[in-house]
């Protein structure tokens, strides 16, 4: 089993907002984080940039993890 890092939380947490956000906005035609920072678009591709990284952090640490 891995060692669990503060970060490994974080990104997580960032991967199922962003997934859930998808979901939303594949199944409503709504996008939450547009809702809840859209009058801050920068705001908005931070969050987006965020995501994003933490999506290819988890798939470095699946590798490390699972991948042998």
């Amino acid at each position: 089993m891995c060692k669990k890092s503060p970060l490994d939380f974080i990104a997580a947490i960032l991967a199922i907002v962003g997934a859930i956000n998808w979901g939303l906005v594949g199944v409503f035609d709504y996008n939450l984080v547009t809702h809840l920072f859209g009058s801050m678009p920068m705001v908005v591709k931070v969050v987006y940039g965020l995501v994003g990284l933490s999506g290819v952090y988890a798939l470095f640490m699946l590798k490390k993890c699972c991948g042998k």
